[in-house]
């Protein structure tokens, strides 16, 4: 922590934190005035915020389509597929988008054959580098997510469907007044603590997919911050934008948490 002051210092390696210069907030106020940081700022809430939406929904309906499922086997084997890329490291997925995506992967293959279109660079275009990272971040993880709503779509009392089935509720009418209604205070706390994370959009997985070619796309905040102080030798200026990022990070954490408990009742302590 006591490396934070690097944020109010024009910071020299050789001068240490006692001999540096101290320029207070100038760092701070280089944040907004940079094209580059102010960029990468939007890159990130934009990525964040995708991420936190499509990873909510697509988890529930999946949850609620594989509740349905009464074969047993087939629902375990479901499970377990889209459960595995969770464990995964972003290396080894990055290796293998970066072979599936590139303009002689086999998506490109497939596209130009059935379509006959142009090849697609997927990872090197600004236009598609957004939507190619909440996808991939989506079948990475949406495995988790669909586990914890499966888990919830357990603990709902059979009485309830009993009684929708007495008053003549057919399955959709089931789920949409028994299944999604109880499973709401789970959608609302993990909705609400995924605030903290919104300017967090995977610094693991960006830097190991992206590339000068996309920077005004697809540079975010973690991404820029390394390449600002570790490659460009501006330690004061990518600590501001790194202790930045965490204040902002704490308030919505608290007011998330806040949100929580006055919305489900949620607390951890």
């Amino acid at each position: 922590m006591v490396g934070l002051v690097m944020a109010f210092q024009d910071y020299k390696p050789w001068l240490g934190l006692t001999g540096s210069t101290w320029i207070g907030l100038d760092n701070f106020e280089r944040i907004f005035q940079y094209e580059g940081a102010t960029q990468a700022i939007v890159n990130t809430l934009i990525i964040a915020v995708s991420k936190i939406v499509v990873g909510i929904i697509v988890p529930i309906v999946m949850a609620i389509l594989l509740s349905e499922v009464r074969n047993i086997g087939i629902k375990k084997s479901v499970q377990t597929l889209v459960y595995l890329p969770h464990f995964l490291s972003w290396v080894t997925v990055a290796g293998m988008m970066i072979d599936i995506l590139g303009l002689d992967g086999g998506i490109n293959h497939i596209l130009t054959s059935l379509f006959g279109t142009e090849p697609i660079y997927f990872l090197g275009d600004p236009s598609t580098f957004r939507a190619t990272i909440v996808i991939s971040d989506l079948w990475k993880n949406f495995g988790f997510g669909m586990i914890v709503y499966l888990a919830t779509i357990a603990g709902i009392d059979p009485s309830y469907y009993e009684a929708a089935e007495i008053d003549g509720a057919t399955r959709r009418q089931q789920i949409w007044h028994v299944t999604l209604p109880c499973m709401l205070p789970m959608i609302i706390v993990i909705a609400t603590l995924n605030l903290g994370s919104i300017l967090d959009a995977g610094f693991d997985q960006i830097f190991n997919l992206y590339n000068p070619l996309v920077y005004s796309t697809g540079d975010i905040i973690d991404t820029y911050v390394y390449r600002s102080s570790l490659l460009n030798g501006q330690y004061g200026f990518g600590t501001a934008v790194g202790l930045f990022k965490s204040v902002v990070s704490l308030i919505l954490i608290v007011i998330a948490y806040r949100l929580a408990y006055k919305l489900a009742n949620y607390r951890i302590f």
